[in-house]
This record gives structure tokens, C-alpha cells and sequence, in this order.
């Protein structure tokens, strides 16, 4: 496997160890549905954190955050969508990005609350 992809896995785990760190429950992770797949489902209090982990060595090229595309955003609102009805959830939703750039051992960790809106 290549190293940015190795890297890619470590940043879902840092992720998800920062989020309950802050009181989250991951509930699941790497669900998907049609061609999109949601890093991180996560509850706190009655809120459903969609969580997109973006994890670069460097930002370089492009801050991770500005690597979801329209696209992508609607594949994931159209998962989460998916989700909630099949789960018959009654809880309100909001999409996050978890931005990590670095290294394992040395990363900054950015989380982007409502990091863009579903509708």
C-alpha cells in the first residue's frame, strides 16, 4: 500500500481518537453508500457529526479542506441522507472536515464544524 494512503488510515485514527477525546461517540466509521463513503459517524448530545478526515504531509498543493469538491459533498450529503432514513434516526445531522497535516508523530489537527451545509 502506498504511503499516503498508510498516512490517510493513521489520520482516520487520530481523527476519531481526537473526537472522543472531546466527548464523541464514533458510531461508525468508513460507511458507505453508492460510490461516496463517510470517514467518521459520530454522536454527540443529539448531534450527528458526518465527519470528512482530510490528512496531507503537507499543505503544499492544496489545504486539505479545499480537496472536497461539490461533487464529493453531494455524495456525502446523499450517503448521510441515506444513513438516517435506513437507521430511522430523528436527530439533526451537520458535516465536518478534519483537517491533519503532518506526520503521525508530529501533525496539526483542525475540526471544521458545519464545514458546509446540506442543502
Amino acid at each position: 500500500m502506498a504511503t499516503h494512503n498508510d498516512f490517510g488510515i493513521k489520520g482516520e485514527n487520530i481523527a476519531a481518537d481526537y473526537l472522543r477525546e472531546q466527548g464523541y461517540a464514533i458510531i461508525e466509521r468508513n460507511y458507505t453508500f453508492a460510490r461516496a463513503e463517510i470517514d467518521i459517524i459520530a454522536l454527540k448530545g443529539d448531534m450527528l457529526a458526518a465527519v470528512e478526515v482530510k490528512a496531507r504531509s503537507s499543505p503544499l498543493f492544496a489545504l486539505p479542506n479545499q480537496t472536497v469538491s461539490p461533487k464529493k459533498i453531494r455524495l456525502l450529503v446523499k450517503a448521510m441522507d441515506h444513513y438516517v432514513r435506513y437507521r430511522k434516526l430523528d436527530t439533526e445531522v451537520r458535516f465536518d472536515i478534519i483537517t491533519i497535516i503532518g506526520d503521525e508523530h508530529k501533525y496539526e489537527l483542525n475540526h471544521l464544524k458545519n464545514a458546509f451545509f446540506h442543502f
